[in-house]
């Protein structure tokens, strides 16, 4: 009898991450990434972003199709409450690269899961963006994330959320920063 050995695990197709990184570790070049979103402004706080094309693994590449996100501010914020704003999008992006890590770490550990959960809070005090405050900072004061998981022994859950923290591109961005340069043509 020939058994098959199923290489997905908690969704996660482990040959072919364990194949990207040992073929990361043949060739450091093919890490290198660049990620690109253009924006453009509709109206009053609404603008939307497109996110399609991006270099990667040493060659140009597209999405499958473009993906687009929409920004707006609530009426309370003189927007018109067409779209999240943009700082909970920083939300949505750190829960994802969160969780996103813990399916992979977990595939690649052999970790079961049967539910992955969360629930990101920031808190913003207005003074700092509305230039009411120069002891005020302008983002947010505070980021709380809380995980729900269930599947093997807890304190191997534990540790798979401690090594994505540890992993996370998004969690780094928010915690260390990031020179921003921006460049103006207003010709």
């Amino acid at each position: 009898m020939t058994t098959t050995e199923n290489h997905v695990r908690n969704g996660v197709d482990t040959a072919t991450l364990f194949a990207t990184l040992d073929a990361v570790k043949g060739e450091t070049g093919i890490a290198k990434f660049q990620f690109r979103a253009t924006n453009q402004w509709l109206s009053g706080t609404h603008n939307r972003s497109t996110i399609h094309g991006f270099h990667g693994a040493m060659q140009e590449m597209t999405h499958r199709e473009p993906f687009t996100f929409d920004a707006d501010h609530p009426p309370v914020l003189v927007g018109k409450d067409n779209a999240p704003t943009p700082v909970e999008y920083v939300l949505h992006a750190l829960a994802a690269c969160l969780t996103a890590g813990i399916a992979n770490i977990a595939a690649a550990r052999g970790v079961h899961l049967t539910e992955v959960s969360s629930t990101v809070e920031g808190d913003i005090d207005l003074l700092g963006i509305l230039g009411l405050s120069d002891e005020v900072r302008n983002g947010y004061q505070q980021l709380r994330v809380s995980f729900v998981l269930r599947g093997d022994d807890p304190e191997k859950l534990r540790s798979v959320v401690e090594q994505s923290r540890r992993r996370s591109a998004v969690y780094d961005v928010v915690t260390n920063g990031v020179p921003v340069s921006i460049d103006v043509d207003a010709g």
